[in-house]
Order: C-alpha cells, then sequence, then structure tokens
C-alpha cells in the first residue's frame, strides 16, 4: 500500500521533477517506510513506501526491470501474485523480489495491455513500457484504490490524492458545475471521471487508459459483471446460493490474509465485520485483533455499538481493543479529518473512520473491514421497494429515495455562476439505469451503486482516512469474484430477511443470532450527525468566511435562512444540509483552493 505519482510529458520537454518530488512528499502518510523517484526523459515517477509485502529493499519503488524495459509505482495488492509468481516462473520468467510489485512488472511482460485481467486485488498502476514509449495507467475492478489525474496541452501528471496535484500547482482548480450538481444530489459523492474540481479527474474503476508518448491515449474497460440470471445456476435454490456465497466470501477472506505483518479487523459489531471475524476463526486464524469505536452519547443517541462487538470478540476469543472518545475529540478531529480528505466527503462517519484509523495503525498495518456488503447485496431501505416496482421504473424509484434535492431545489442553493440548465444528476442516474445488462429495477440500482456510487462514498471514505494514518484496509466483500457471483444471484436471496438475506443465511453457520437479527446499526457520531455546538460553529465559520462569499457557490439567502433557524438546523435533514455544504466550504478552504 502506497501513494504514487508522475508526470508524462508529450512537448519535448522534461518532466517536472521537483513537481513531482512535491507530489510524493504530500503523500508521506501512505508510505510512511520509504520514497523513490526515477526518470526516462519523458515520464518521472514518484513513490512513497508501506512495506506490507516483501520488507526488504528489493520490494521499493518506483521498480525497474532494465531486462524487460518497464518501470514501475503501484499502489494497493495483489493477493493472487504468489500463484501468478509461480505461473510466470513456469512461463520461463525471473524474479529478484518477492513482492507483488514485480509481479504486475513480469506480468506486464508476459501478457502486455492484457495483464490486469490476471490480477485479483485492489490495485493503481503507473506502468511505464520503455520500448514502446507508453505509460500505462490502471486501476482495479471496484474503484478501491483511487488514480487522479490532471492533464494540460502537452503534459499529463497524475497521483493517489488529489491534493497531491494540487501541491504540484499549475491546474485549473475552480469548481465542476456538474460535480457540484452531483455532490448536492448523491450525499456528496462526485463519480468517476469527475472530481469538484474542473482541472482533476479520475482514471474510473476497471480501466486500462494507454498513453502514448505524444499525448494520444485509449481506454479499455476490462471488467463488468453481468446483472442478469446465469443458466448455469438454472437449477440453484436458496441453499444453493448459501452455499455458493459462503464459499466465495471465504475465499475473500482468506485471500485478504496475504502479508508479511500482521492483519487485524475493524470491527463495528454490524453483521458485516463480524462475520469476517467469524469466518477468520473458523478459519483457523490465531491471536487475530479486532478494534472498535465509540463516542459519547447526544440527545438519547447512543455514540458506541460496543455491546454487539464486545459479544463477537467474545464469541471469538479475539485480541479486542475498544476505543472510547469524547465529544471533545471531535472538533479536533474535524480540521485533521479535511486535511486527509482527498475529495470532500459529507458523511459524518468519516470523522470515526479517521479517528479509528489512527488508533488502528498504532497496532497494525493492515486491517479487512465491511464496507460494501450493503451496496453488493442489497443492505439498505431504499433496496426493497425496488422489488416491487418493474424494470422501466427503477429510476423513478431510486431518484424518491435517494436524491438530497431534486433540481429544482438545487437552483435554489446553487450560486447562479454555479447552476446548470439541466438536471445533470437524474440524467447520469437514468442512463446508468436503463442500460442493458440489468434483469430487474433492483439489479439495475445495485449496479448503479456498485460500480458507480459505491467507489466514490464508503470506498474512498476508507481509503482516504486509513492511508492519513499509514494503514492498509482490505475490504472482502468487494472481492471480484465475489461481487460477479453476487450480481448473478436472484434478487429474491439478496432482498430476503430485510436486505442481505443470503448473507444472513450464510452468517447463520458462524454468528450468534443477536448479531444477525439485530437492528441494522450505522456508524454513529452523534455529536456530528446533529451538527450543534464547537461543530456547528466551524461549519458557520466556513460558509460565511470572505472566501465562500467570493466563491458564490451557495445563493447567500439560502445560507442565511439555514443558518437563522435554529430548528431546522438541529432537525436530521437540516442538520445534514447545513454540514454538506459547509464540509465542502471547509475542504477547499483547507487546502486553499481560490
Amino acid at each position: 500500500m502506497c501513494g504514487i505519482s508522475g508526470e508524462a510529458r508529450f512537448d519535448g520537454t522534461t518532466p517536472d521533477a521537483d513537481a513531482v518530488t512535491r507530489m510524493t512528499e504530500a503523500m508521506r502518510s501512505r508510505g510512511p517506510d520509504g520514497e523513490g523517484l526515477w526518470s526516462d526523459g519523458w515520464v518521472t515517477l514518484g513513490h512513497r513506501r508501506l512495506t506490507v509485502i516483501d520488507l526488504s529493499d528489493a520490494g521499493g519503488q518506483p521498480m525497474v526491470r532494465e531486462d524487460l524495459g518497464l518501470a514501475l509505482v503501484f499502489n494497493g495488492c495483489v493477493y493472487n501474485y504468489p500463484e501468478l509468481r509461480e505461473e510466470l516462473r513456469a512461463a520461463g520468467h525471473t524474479f529478484h523480489s518477492t513482492s507483488d510489485t514485480e509481479v504486475i512488472l513480469v506480468a506486464y511482460a508476459q501478457w502486455g495491455e492484457d495483464f490486469v485481467d490476471h490480477l485479483v486485488g485492489m490495485f493503481a498502476v503507473g506502468l511505464v513500457d520503455r520500448t514502446r514509449r507508453r505509460l500505462v495507467l490502471a486501476r482495479d475492478r471496484l474503484g478501491i484504490k483511487p488514480l487522479y489525474l490532471a492533464g494540460t496541452p502537452g503534459r499529463l501528471r497524475f497521483a493517489s490524492t488529489l491534493p497531491a496535484l494540487l501541491r504540484a500547482g499549475d491546474m485549473d482548480t475552480s469548481v465542476d458545475p456538474v460535480a457540484l450538481h452531483h455532490y448536492l444530489s448523491w450525499h456528496s459523492i462526485v463519480p468517476a471521471p469527475r472530481t469538484i474540481l474542473r482541472g482533476v479527474r479520475k482514471l474510473p474503476p476497471a480501466t486500462v487508459r494507454v498513453v502514448e508518448s505524444d499525448g494520444r491515449s485509449r481506454d479499455r474497460v476490462y471488467w463488468r459483471p453481468g446483472y442478469v440470471r446465469d443458466p448455469a445456476h438454472a437449477g440453484w435454490d436458496a441453499r444453493d446460493w448459501r452455499a455458493a456465497i459462503g464459499d466465495a466470501l471465504r475465499t475473500a477472506v482468506r485471500r485478504r490474509l496475504v502479508a508479511d505483518v500482521p492483519v487485524g479487523v475493524l470491527l463495528s459489531g454490524g453483521l458485516d465485520s463480524s462475520l469476517i471475524v467469524a469466518l477468520l476463526a473458523e478459519a483457523g486464524q490465531p491471536h487475530l485483533r479486532t478494534f472498535s469505536i465509540g463516542f459519547d452519547s447526544r440527545h438519547g443517541e447512543a455514540g458506541d455499538e460496543f455491546h454487539y462487538s464486545d459479544l463477537v470478540a467474545r464469541a471469538y476469543d479475539t485480541d479486542h481493543v475498544r476505543i472510547q472518545l469524547s465529544n471533545d475529540d471531535l472538533v479536533p478531529a474535524v480540521r485533521r479529518t479535511v486535511e486527509a480528505m482527498t475529495e470532500p466527503m459529507g458523511s459524518h462517519d468519516v470523522v470515526a473512520f479517521h479517528l479509528l484509523s489512527e488508533q488502528v495503525a498504532a497496532h497494525v498495518k493492515v486491517a479487512q473491514s465491511g464496507q460494501g456488503a450493503d451496496e453488493v447485496f442489497a443492505g439498505y431501505g431504499y433496496h426493497q421497494p425496488l422489488t416491487q416496482v418493474p424494470r422501466a421504473e427503477a429510476a423513478q424509484t431510486f431518484t424518491a429515495a435517494f436524491f438530497d434535492r431534486d433540481h429544482a431545489e438545487l437552483m435554489r442553493v446553487v450560486g447562479p455562476a454555479h447552476a446548470l440548465d439541466v438536471d445533470a444528476s437524474r440524467d447520469l442516474v437514468v442512463a446508468e439505469l436503463n442500460a442493458p445488462g440489468a434483469d430487474t429495477a433492483l439489479d439495475a440500482v445495485l449496479r448503479l451503486d456498485t460500480h458507480l456510487m459505491l467507489p466514490d462514498d464508503p470506498v474512498k471514505r476508507v481509503d482516504s482516512m486509513s492511508m492519513a494514518w499509514g494503514l492498509e484496509v482490505r475490504t472482502p466483500f468487494l472481492d471480484q469474484d465475489l461481487v460477479a457471483l453476487a450480481a448473478a444471484c436472484p434478487p429474491q436471496h439478496k432482498i430476503a430477511h430485510g436486505g442481505k438475506g443470503v448473507l444472513k443465511e450464510v452468517a447463520r453457520e458462524v454468528l450468534p443470532a443477536e448479531v444477525i437479527d439485530r437492528p441494522k446499526g450505522y456508524f454513529p457520531v452523534p455529536a456530528l450527525r446533529n451538527v450543534d455546538g464547537p461543530v456547528r460553529d466551524l461549519v458557520v465559520a466556513a460558509l460565511r468566511a470572505p472566501a465562500a462569499r467570493e466563491r458564490g457557490l451557495f445563493r447567500q439567502a439560502y445560507v442565511d435562512t439555514l443558518l437563522a433557524d435554529p430548528e431546522q438546523a438541529q432537525a436530521a435533514a437540516g442538520s445534514n444540509k447545513l454540514w454538506q455544504l459547509g464540509l465542502l466550504e471547509l475542504w477547499l478552504q483547507t487546502h486553499d483552493i481560490r
């Protein structure tokens, strides 16, 4: 797990090594164990290293194989690298390290641009083919590892974080009105390829981009499961699906144990993380370390789920760490969290993940987490009604349940300079949901959730907050084989038992019923959900700052009304809207974006 960066020049000039150095240094927290810089005339690569596999210098990056004419920077982990290494050795290749990084290099030497089809894992790759004078950029299937791009005439820069690109300078930092529309519509989500800034884009998940030395480029989307029924499963009943999903999840959990350092689990007490603990225990993983976090209660809302996490820790005799923090810890943490965000993220639990990662990183370098289960296995409340509507009504049902604001309300929020004549967010959702390759309304929405929304909400949140402390988090529920199997699973098996039905049936084989049948929980941070006290003061200051007025993202009358109505501001909807607007301004001001 690392931070990668680079610059390619297409105009005959030399890449700015100082800019690459600044980008690399900005990602020190992602890779506190080492750094490197390499140049080949038209491309310069930078790297920060977190040692997880092959702790020796032989695993350092940028990794160069002169005999193959290849150089590479890589962020992530290839879980099947031992098997791939043996396959490549059998094909006649040699290795000089025990790292997964070198396996990627040799895989490209063997299979060319199809190398990604052989990788099982999470990754962002920048590879220089020195013979063909190409830069090959690639991102994993579910977008777990980020890759940000900033292009100008004659130049392309890339990095693991957007703030790293800002450190390099010389880019368009104005707010993208379409991205702003998405941010205010979808719980702060801005899906690839856009970011909140005009001058920065993201390589979409499951994409290989080949960039020639003259600046021409082409993309290949190398993976997209079908959300349709597979004839091979035609005779399966609920028991068959439970067995198949259970086997795939067990494989996914075992895959994510590959490391030369200990692997822990972020144990919230919910079904998903508890199931990971149970399956690791079932596999005989000794001395498993688990971690839970809790905060002060507020207005009758509990600030922790320790009852459930303690229950699981006792049931499987884990080495459990319970982290209890007070509301006094939150306000300074909000500022540090905003600094760590690769993009503005309005979810309240992002601060909790930042604080949790800080504590966990003091004990382990790698942890597994339950993110993604709700999107893959239909765990949200808005999934339930979708089984009752025809395929053609998927968009109408989803937008009514999911959108924070419709286009008409957005036009009352957004300043004139950033307003759009078209409903860009609804148009994108309708196009995605109406695309072929999904049998039912629920299939279409789960495809949207998993491949468009998820990479830029929970996945981005966990990666940003964990890597701010040099902690690698792995997500078994986003295993490519498990996701493809779940996509083919008939909706009734996923929607059963209030959502995640087939997953709950798998859990009944290993977990106490109290954990499975409990009400659905969320990461509780009452002080942030209510946006009051010092947290409210921080948000208000950001919205009233001169920089906010000059930028004019939001109509001042709307902001004044929201701030002047204490009852509305304390209501759930009002708190969320206040936090969402204030968080965006706070992020822009923190990174000195004008």
